[in-house]
């Protein structure tokens, strides 16, 4: 009789991150006194790109969010001038993945606008969108450029449809998206494209029998 002795190996590798912790960053590397808003819920806040953090804030009399130079950190000055076009609460905000100063906005007044951001930073409050797109009939929640084409942008708002928008236009205000997507039944939560821009996944609120 053979008795043999059996080593067990794991099938699986170590992670080389296992022993790797976060630091805080010191005061002088924060954002201090950035009012941030209470009225995005499960939205996105904030959005940041190699120039650029903007954070949406509170505003009196319609939405608005502010845009920070990365390097600018500190404490934010109170009169720090803001982007500031919206009717109602803005709901997320994205920067063009192909211009670091071009930025998308949606809000409940049921609109998307499309900021152009002057390269020598803000100085006043900017109130005039490059572009407004008008074509949901409720609150817009959720916007997504397009990874690998120029000048797209999806739209998703509490009317239950996605909107594709081509903003390659002369035109300041544009009334019909390219391509309207109505086959959801509820409120998407959440949009996100694969790499290339090939798939686009959504996520809806769970509906009850």
């Amino acid at each position: 009789m053979t008795i043999a002795k059996m080593s067990w190996q794991p099938q699986y590798r170590c992670s080389k991150y296992r022993h790797v912790f976060g630091k805080p960053a010191n005061k002088e590397s924060c954002y201090d006194c950035v009012p941030i808003t209470r009225s995005v819920q499960d939205n996105h806040f904030c959005a940041v790109n190699p120039i650029f953090i903007a954070v949406v804030t509170e505003c009196a009399g319609g939405g608005a969010f502010l845009v920070i130079p990365i390097q600018q950190s500190g404490k934010l000055d109170p009169h720090h001038p803001k982007v500031c076009g919206h009717r109602g609460n803005v709901l997320d905000i994205k920067w063009n993945p192909f211009n670091d100063y071009v930025i998308a906005s949606c809000s409940e007044d049921a609109t998307v606008k499309i900021w152009d951001i002057p390269k020598h930073l803000l100085n006043k409050n900017l109130t005039n969108p490059s572009k407004e797109l008008l074509g949901h009939t409720r609150r817009v929640g959720l916007i997504e450029w397009h990874p690998t084409a120029s000048n797209i942008i999806f739209s998703t708002g509490y009317d239950y449809k996605i909107m594709i928008w081509n903003i390659d236009s002369d035109d300041p205000v544009i009334y019909s998206p390219v391509r309207t997507i109505e086959c959801h039944k509820d409120v998407i939560l959440s949009m996100s494209f694969n790499t290339d821009g090939s798939l686009l996944a959504t996520f809806l609120q769970r509906q009850d029998n």
